[in-house]
C-alpha cells in the first residue's frame, strides 16, 4: 500500500478494528462472536448492540464486551474482516488510470457479496450522526474510511501530472464512488442490477481522471502553468524519478 504522502489532504482519524487474539479459546470465542454479529446484521439489516449478539452466541456480556466495547468497535472488526482481500489489492501499474480501473474491477463486487454488512456500517455512522448532534451518544463513533488508502496507492502514478489541490480533489471525488454508495442510489432508487452500477462507478472514475488530466493542462491565473506535485526539493516527480 502506498506510504503516507505530504500535501495539504489530513487524513481522518479511523475506528482502528480490536485485535483479535492469536490462538486458543480466546481466539474461538472471538470468531464465535464475530461470526454471530455478522449473522444479525444480515437478519436484522443493522449493526445489532454487543448485548445482544452475546445472548445468540450463548455467552456471557461481559466476556461479549472484553472483546468488542463498542458497537463501533463490532461494525469496525467486521468490515476489517470482510474487505481484508480489498485493503489488500494493490495494483503496480505505472499507469494510474488502468489502476483504478483494475481497483474498481476487481474489488467492487466485493461490495456486492458483503453489502449487507457495508449498509449496516453506513447505517450505524448515519444513527451516530444523530445521536451525536443531540448530545446522546454514549459509544466511540464508527469512522469509516478505508477507502481513502485505497485509492491514494491507486492514484500515485498521476501525481507528477498533477498540481497537489488537483490531485487531492481527485482522490475525494473517487472516495465518492469507491464504496457502497453508489449501490445504494443506483440500486434503490434506480433499481439497477449490480453489474450496471459496476460499468456506472467505473465510467464516473474514468471521468474524474479525464477531469482532473483536463485540468492540468489548463494554464493558471496570469498564463503560468500549473505548479505540480515535487519532491519537497522543488523538483517535478517525474524529473527526479529520472
Amino acid at each position: 500500500m502506498a506510504s503516507p504522502r505530504t500535501g495539504s489532504t489530513k487524513t481522518p482519524r479511523l475506528t482502528e478494528p480490536p485485535k483479535p487474539p492469536a490462538r486458543g479459546v480466546k481466539a474461538a470465542t472471538w470468531n464465535l462472536l464475530l461470526a454471530t454479529g455478522r449473522d444479525l446484521i444480515k437478519e436484522l439489516g443493522h449493526i445489532p448492540s454487543v448485548a445482544a449478539v452475546a445472548v445468540r452466541a450463548n455467552v456471557s456480556r461481559a466476556t461479549a464486551y472484553r472483546y468488542f466495547p463498542s458497537r463501533s468497535a463490532l461494525a469496525t472488526a467486521v468490515i476489517d474482516t470482510s474487505l481484508r482481500p480489498v485493503r489488500g489489492y494493490a495494483d503496480e501499474s505505472n499507469d494510474g488510470r488502468e489502476r483504478v480501473r483494475e481497483l474498481f474491477a476487481k474489488t467492487f463486487p466485493r461490495f456486492k457479496e458483503y453489502e449487507a454488512e457495508m449498509r449496516a456500517a453506513a447505517q450505524l455512522t448515519l444513527e451516530q450522526w444523530g445521536l451525536e448532534r443531540a448530545g446522546l451518544l454514549e459509544e466511540e463513533p464508527y469512522r469509516r474510511g478505508h477507502r481513502i488508502g485505497i485509492l491514494e496507492h491507486a492514484i500515485a502514478p498521476l501525481a507528477p501530472e498533477l498540481a497537489p489541490a488537483t490531485r487531492d480533489r481527485l482522490h475525494r471525488a473517487l472516495s465518492v464512488i469507491y464504496g457502497i454508495e453508489p449501490y445504494v442510489i443506483l440500486k434503490d432508487i434506480w433499481g439497477l442490477p449490480e453489474r450496471e452500477i459496476e460499468r456506472i462507478a467505473l465510467w464516473m472514475a474514468e471521468a474524474l481522471i479525464d477531469a482532473a488530466l483536463r485540468d492540468a493542462k489548463k494554464p493558471a491565473a496570469g498564463g503560468a502553468a500549473r505548479p505540480r506535485a515535487t519532491n519537497g526539493h522543488g523538483r517535478g516527480a517525474r524529473g527526479a524519478a529520472g
